[in-house]
């Protein structure tokens, strides 16, 4: 059982740019802020700065809507470039409404716009759109590998964004990359305090850090994109958050 755990946010990071090395800027904030690592803390990177150092942001003046895009663009009033760019990554669109995209994106996350974020973005050049990354859970395994090689410590990373739930208002901070760290916590087969059996019972840890995380990096002005999570036993996982992904067999609102 986890008794505690310390969440610290870790600031005066750069604005990130394509190309940059995060770990680096990261590793140098860390100083920066005068926090020690410990083994088993887990770094939680937004995936906003994620996506900027490996070049994932698009003109949208370079962008040629085809006729599905203009046709659902007029449906649901957006730009017709901006919804070209969703149905690119997306393998289907689930709902939509005015206002509202909901698509499966090719990672396998049901998402309204298919993660794509125009907000924190520098649209000096024109305007322009910032995508997912194109393996999340390898942008955190790169990251682990970077951070411990520099540190010496046994460390998780969750790359997080922020998302609307079903049935709830307001966002919450998910996991769409993670590595080193058990994701998923199967209690199924265990006993509950009057020795009933545990039939479904199955913690997601990764998301639980994030939405922990997400309390003190904020999702506007904030200006802390990733954070330290401490408190945690080291682990070596092989578990990523794609495991977080409900089977589309097992979905009962297709």
């Amino acid at each position: 059982m986890q008794t505690s755990l310390t969440v610290k946010p870790i600031e005066d990071l750069p604005l990130v740019q394509a190309g940059d090395d995060l770990a680096l800027l990261i590793g140098e904030a860390i100083v920066r802020n005068c926090y020690e690592l410990q083994d088993g803390d887990v770094l939680v990177v937004a995936q906003k700065i994620v996506s900027k150092s490996e070049n994932c942001i698009i003109k949208l003046n370079e962008i040629k809507p085809s006729a599905d895009a203009i046709r659902l663009a007029e449906e649901v009033d957006k730009d017709p470039r901006l919804v070209e760019l969703i149905l690119r990554e997306s393998s289907e669109v689930v709902r939509k409404a005015p206002g509202v995209i909901i698509v499966r994106h090719r990672l396998g996350i049901v998402s309204a716009n298919a993660g794509i974020d125009q907000s924190n973005v520098d649209h000096a050049g024109g305007e322009c759109a910032l995508l997912l990354p194109k393996d999340p859970d390898l942008s955190a395994a790169r990251l682990r590998k970077s951070l411990e090689k520099t540190t010496g410590k046994r460390l998780g990373v969750i790359v997080s964004d922020s998302m609307n739930r079903p049935w709830r208002l307001g966002t919450l901070g998910f996991a769409i990359g993670s590595a080193g760290i058990t994701v998923l916590d199967d209690r199924r087969g265990q006993k509950d305090i009057f020795g009933r059996e545990l039939q479904v019972t199955m913690s997601n840890r990764a998301d639980t850090i994030a939405a922990a995380a997400m309390l003190v990096m904020g999702e506007t002005t904030e200006r802390v994109p990733a954070a330290i999570v401490q408190g945690l036993a080291p682990e070596n996982s092989a578990q990523t958050a794609r495991d977080c992904i409900r089977p589309l067999s097992e979905d009962l609102f297709l």
